[in-house]
């Protein structure tokens, strides 16, 4: 059983989640690119390559927005556009391994890596099933949070019989 109450348990998970956004826009910054740039990179990292729409929606950026992206992404070299294998009349972005100019990984996400690993060095193999089966399922678990925000985003508020919104 925990011995952390449940208002201090939800402080310092607010705490790990804000240091984890906070460290992701220091990264990009370290790399000379835009948060979304560089989380962008990472979706084709582990996707391997997408649509433009494919990116766009796991981005959560408009069409219009990702296609900007994809042209600053193109220019410095780190994505390339490529014929889609299965369907000619669709493009593909890839990501461009070992780009001139492309981002130093470790540079960018060493600090972070080296810290976390001696964090996670205080777990025993079990305890460390326990996270990753925990990162595993809560990843999951906000990109269905996500979508339930977009879809409420999507719908047009109620209108009240006297004009205020709910």
């Amino acid at each position: 059983m925990s011995t952390v109450r449940r208002e201090d348990a939800h402080r310092i998970y607010r705490r790990y989640v804000d240091a984890v956004v906070l460290n992701g826009q220091a990264s990009a910054e370290a790399a000379g690119l835009h948060t979304t740039d560089l989380r962008a990179l990472s979706v084709l990292d582990l996707a391997g390559s997408l649509t433009s729409g494919e990116l766009a929606e796991r981005t959560g950026l408009t069409t219009g927005a990702t296609t900007r992206l994809i042209d600053r992404l193109e220019r410095r070299g780190l994505v390339r556009r490529a014929m889609h294998p299965a369907d000619r009349r669709k493009v593909v972005i890839e990501p461009v391994a070992g780009a001139p100019g492309g981002v130093d990984v470790e540079a960018v996400a060493g600090p972070a890596r080296r810290r976390v690993g001696a964090v996670l060095a205080r777990y025993t193999p079990e305890q460390l099933d326990v996270l990753f089966d925990y990162f595993e399922h809560a990843a999951t678990a906000y990109h269905e949070a996500t979508e339930e925000l977009r879809g409420a985003a999507a719908r047009p508020a109620a209108v009240t019989p006297e004009g205020a919104q709910e």
